[in-house]
């Protein structure tokens, strides 16, 4: 995927990487068009070796339709893959 080969090329070892996603089992669609879904072990396969989870949390969004949307948030380190801690 280009967007993770960029991103690791973009990333000192040790820095910070924040994504925030839909959670699994919220909607399946935003504004009508479709969405991908994240947990942490999704995510980590997506953006492969080389990244340490440090931190995930939750939100649910109520939106003005009075639906829940799911979110995830994740706080990664990014190291070479012979640090990636397992």
């Amino acid at each position: 995927m280009k967007y993770v080969k960029a991103l690791k090329q973009a990333l000192r070892p040790n820095g910070h990487l924040v994504i925030a996603s839909f959670a699994i089992g919220g909607p399946e669609k935003c504004s009508d068009l479709d969405i991908v879904q994240y947990d942490a072990p999704k995510l980590m396969a997506k953006l492969g070796g080389g990244f340490e989870l440090v931190k995930e949390t939750s939100q649910v969004h109520i939106t003005p339709a009075e639906k829940e949307q799911k979110f995830r948030y994740f706080r990664f380190i990014f190291r070479t893959p012979a640090e990636t801690v397992a």
